[in-house]
């Protein structure tokens, strides 16, 4: 496991404190920040992704094609 130091401004010390009320530790509330902001990272680009599938017909027709083969459309 490697360790990371990170520089803090005023801004970023108030959101920990709020983060850390709760009982967690100042670790707990960085990982799950993190966690948290690659989730989102994620999830917007499988929303670009399916935005570009929706608009390309024959992407869209091909993956009709594979859930009928699956048996889900």
């Amino acid at each position: 496991m490697s360790m990371l130091n990170v520089r803090t401004d005023e801004a970023m010390d108030i959101a920990i404190a709020e983060l850390t009320a709760d009982g967690k530790t100042k670790t707990e509330a960085v990982r799950e920040a993190l966690l948290h902001a690659y989730r989102e990272k994620l999830l917007k680009q499988a929303k670009a992704d399916a935005d570009r599938v929706e608009a390309a017909p024959d992407d869209r027709a091909e993956i009709l094609a594979i859930q009928r083969y699956m048996g889900v459309a």
